[in-house]
């Protein structure tokens, strides 16, 4: 149906992550996609203010909230799923594009354009800088759900918090904005509201 993009895009909140795994409490991709676009701001925050970037914060949040909604039309696929070998991450990144396509495709003619310039790359060097910083912050956003799960006694997302730290720790070296986030705001997850306060 036509102009349902937005109907669509408010199912999020019945999209599981984590399926494949005992979770202690549920995550949805809305919640998700929240963290992600707050995080994803803070990046390029700290790559304005303290590494003398240019980076567009708000269009970095905007990305973030969207960066998963082709997962409405294709579901959440497990991480050792999707990228167990290079054919299968081509597949699913193909009906990736498809769903965002589908997506789009919602919205009226002259509205495209502008959600189009969300989903896509502009192949721009300062785009691809703040769309890295969105992936990173889809990978800290990983990291907090497993530092959350450990902390409430659930072990089964030991190898995850592992696989995620890893690549985590790799982007830290190419970016120092995730290097700096984890340094200054990274320890506080998992804290109490009474610490936090």
């Amino acid at each position: 149906m036509k102009n349902s993009f937005f109907a669509a895009v408010s199912r999020m909140k019945y999209i599981e992550r984590w399926a494949l795994m005992r979770n202690s409490r549920t995550e949805n991709l809305s919640e998700h996609s929240m963290e992600v676009s707050v995080i994803a701001h803070a990046l390029c925050v700290i790559g304005n203010v303290r590494y003398g970037k240019k980076l567009d914060a708000n269009k970095a949040a905007l990305i973030g909230l969207y960066h998963d909604a082709s997962e409405i039309v294709t579901g959440d696929m497990p991480t050792p799923v999707k990228y167990y070998s290079s054919e299968i991450r081509d597949a699913y990144k193909q009906v990736e594009s498809i769903a965002v396509y589908r997506l789009l495709n919602k919205l009226p003619e002259d509205l495209q354009p502008v959600y189009a310039d969300i989903f896509k790359e502009s192949g721009e060097p300062d785009d691809d800088y703040m769309r890295n910083l969105v992936k990173a912050a889809d990978k800290l956003s990983a990291l907090i759900k497993c530092t959350e799960e450990k902390n409430m006694g659930n072990i089964e997302f030991r190898t995850a918090e592992k696989t995620t730290q890893k690549v985590v720790d790799e982007m830290a070296e190419k970016y120092p904005e995730v290097k700096d986030f984890m340094e200054n705001f990274l320890p506080s997850y998992g804290q109490t509201l009474d610490e936090l306060m």
